[in-house]
């Protein structure tokens, strides 16, 4: 993309951390370096989001030393593993905000629905990294040093996209059901009726689009729009499916796009033409 403030290494990185289930999270206790699996979601900023049991090692290891470092890796072109794009952040990790927390619960709930069964365990917390730096290796021998100004979002771009976010959910949950559901069986593997319940009383199911951030993307979450995981939760807000296009068209440059792909691509090509650091 041709912009003077688009930087493609960081776009590269947030594309990957955003649509990550899953990454490697390295701490360290006395100086020897452990390694662990976990679940990240992202704040709107980027900084990553962790669901951490206090009975954990390597929760224990942050509360000592909060320096870290998280480890998100795609999927590789062939058979060499080493041609997987993968990004390291380091920061350091703190309990979120109390007044953070149910907000940015909920993101986290959003992208890992399963978790509903003990997200209320009182052993559990969220955290958030404050990002220090990262590395980003596109393939083989494709290293990348990020300056944060290139790796983080523009807050106006934040700020724009939460501001549509409801009303371009509703509207491509209602005009373009049927791509979505092209998108879940042929791109992500789903079976039929195994999305979201789209409500209506048919019996049907459709997916529907994720409301942890971007890149857009399907989940099984099992609940209305506009609701939490498996529809429980306060009702978010959302708008008439007429002021979602309204809002779509308008962050998009004005057109008018005839599919899913199209709308979503051109809110993105406009945040990122725009924005000094998408």
């Amino acid at each position: 993309m041709d912009t003077p403030h688009f930087h493609q290494g960081g776009f590269e990185a947030r594309r990957l951390v955003r649509a990550a289930a899953a990454a490697t999270l390295a701490t360290q206790a006395a100086g020897q370096p452990f390694a662990s699996l976990v679940t990240p979601a992202s704040a709107p900023d980027l900084s990553p989001l962790l669901f951490l049991s206090s009975l954990s090692e390597h929760t224990r290891h942050l509360r000592a030393e909060p320096r870290c470092a998280l480890l998100f890796a795609g999927a590789a072109e062939g058979s060499n593993p080493q041609t997987a794009p993968r990004v390291t952040l380091t920061g350091q990790a703190a309990p979120v905000a109390e007044a953070e927390v149910a907000a940015l619960k909920a993101r986290w709930l959003a992208r890992h629905p399963y978790a509903a069964l003990y997200a209320d365990f009182a052993d559990f917390a969220l955290w958030r990294v404050q990002l220090g730096g990262a590395l980003l290796v596109g393939g083989f021998a494709r290293a990348t040093r990020l300056r944060l100004a290139d790796l983080l979002p523009d807050p106006a771009a934040m700020a724009a996209i939460a501001a549509a976010e409801a009303g371009i959910i509703a509207h491509v949950n209602t005009d373009h059901r049927e791509a979505l559901a092209a998108i879940a069986m042929g791109l992500l593997g789903q079976k039929p009726g195994g999305m979201a319940t789209g409500g209506g009383g048919c019996g049907r199911r459709r997916p529907r689009f994720r409301r942890d951030g971007l890149p857009p993307g399907l989940h099984r979450a099992g609940g209305r729009a506009g609701r939490g995981p498996g529809g429980t939760g306060p009702r978010r807000p959302t708008l008439p499916p007429r002021q979602g296009r309204e809002r779509c068209r308008a962050l998009s440059g004005g057109r008018r796009w005839r599919s899913t792909k199209g709308c979503i691509a051109g809110i993105m090509v406009s945040l990122t033409a725009r924005a000094p650091a998408p």
